[in-house]
Formats: C-alpha cells, structure tokens, sequence
C-alpha cells in the first residue's frame, strides 16, 4: 500500500495551462495526478460549472485571489474590503480555504511607514470579516527586479512582520519561492523557520518563471523541506511551460510524489 504523498501539489490553471478552458484544464490536472487546482480571477469564471467539475474530478480547489485593490492606499480600502467580502463568499462557495492577496504598488512621494500602516489597518479591518468563515487571506510578496516594478511589498521578512502585527490566524502570507528567489535567496530558511505564518506557496524555475526543474532551484530540496515541518497547505505550480505542459506536470507528479 502505498503511503500518502507529504505535500500536496496543485497547479495553477490560469498559467500553466492558459489556452484551455478552466473545466478542460481541471480535467487535465486531474489526468496528470494532481489533487488541486488554483486559478487567480474568479469573477470571470462560471462558478456553477467549475464546482460541478470540481466534485465529479474530486479535485480540491486551493486558492483564488481577491480582487486586485491597493491596500497602501487609504483612498481605496473601502473597495478593496468590499472585494474581500465578495471572494469571501465566492471562496465558500467553491469550498476554496485561501484567498491569495497582493497589497499593490508603493505609492510615489508617500513615507513607507505611512503606506504600512495603511495596510496593516486594511488587514486588520479584512481579519474581522474573515472570522468563522473558514478562509485565510494570505498577502503575496512579489520580486520589482523582473515582473512587478514598483510594487510595494517585496521580501518576505516585512510580510511575516506585518502578518505578526495584524495578529489574525485568518490572515498569513503566500510565499513565492520563484519571487523570493529573486527578491532575497535563502528560500528553504526563509520559508520553514516562518511556517507558521504561510498559507500558500507558489513555484515556478528561476530564470524563466517556466518548469520547476528549469533553472537554479532543486525544488526537490525545497519540498522536502517544506514538507519536514508538518506543513499541510498546498504548493502551487504557477509557471509558465516552455516545453509540453501536460508531459511537465506529469514528470513533476511523479517527484512530488516522492518528496
């Protein structure tokens, strides 16, 4: 009898399979072995017909995103609230337990500290709209050297501090490995001595954002790493293939397994 896989692997549709449908893509993550899948807009989809697919293939959904409002911006909390409340019930809906959160850009000519506590009160104000709702909102920090100039959160260290001073348990953070590659290296320290604090990961290889096994990161390393804290979250594959996506997810199926 074969014992169960330590980490539990989903892909990310929206991006490693981008030319198909959400149903189509569903199927195939399923074909290729995988238990989850994840997407980032849900407020482009056909939620009916995504969570039929979902209890017919018994996938788990992992995460999706909330709605891409500033949260260092005070001009804007009010609507970027008001899309928490709305992928709060979208989330439960579709029995999805993370809401993956980016805070925007930094705002130009304005303190950082300033901006912090912006979105620390934004947080705060989130955390109380997500009790007993079975849903953790996870702030995504993003590398500004390649894919996102400007924007506002970038290491780690400061999401797990801002997490800290929230103080929710329905409030932690998605660790990028590929982000914080860039951003700050050190990622199996980084991310296993603040396990505690993470929701979701993300992984794609570096250089490249492509296969997890194009580029510098052993993410065999990193797995187990991750998977030797008792971590029990979801490791999402959010890359874009360069080569046969269908054949990359089932050869990294096939590690991840053994992780």
């Amino acid at each position: 009898m074969n014992s169960p896989a330590r980490l539990k692997a989903s892909v990310c549709v929206d991006a490693v399979l981008e030319n198909l449908s959400t149903v189509e893509a569903m199927k195939l993550v399923a074909e290729c072995g995988y238990p989850a899948f994840e997407f980032w807009k849900w407020w482009d989809k056909d939620l009916d017909a995504i969570n039929q697919a979902r209890e017919e293939l018994q996938l788990q959904l992992a995460a999706i995103c909330t709605k891409f409002v500033s949260l260092v911006d005070p001009s804007t909390r009010a609507e970027y609230l008001a899309g928490v409340k709305e992928s709060i019930a979208a989330a439960k809906q579709l029995k999805c337990p993370v809401l993956i959160s980016q805070v925007g850009d930094a705002r130009p000519g304005v303190d950082r500290a300033e901006q912090r506590d912006c979105l620390i009160a934004g947080l705060k104000e989130a955390a109380s709209m997500l009790e007993d709702s079975g849903v953790v909102l996870a702030i995504e920090p993003l590398n500004e050297r390649i894919d996102h100039a400007g924007y506002y959160l970038v290491r780690s260290d400061e999401a797990f501090s801002i997490i800290e001073e929230v103080g929710s348990p329905n409030v932690k953070v998605t660790f990028d490995i590929y982000h914080q590659q860039i951003s700050e290296g050190h990622v199996i320290a980084n991310s296993t001595q603040n396990i505690h604090a993470i929701a979701h990961f993300h992984a794609a290889g570096n250089p490249g954002r492509h296969e997890l096994d194009h580029g510098e990161l052993h993410y065999p390393s990193i797995f187990a790493a991750i998977a030797d804290t008792g971590y029990s979250g979801h490791v999402g594959l959010e890359y874009w293939p360069v080569n046969d996506a269908a054949a990359g997810l089932r050869n990294a199926a096939s590690w991840i397994k053994k992780v």
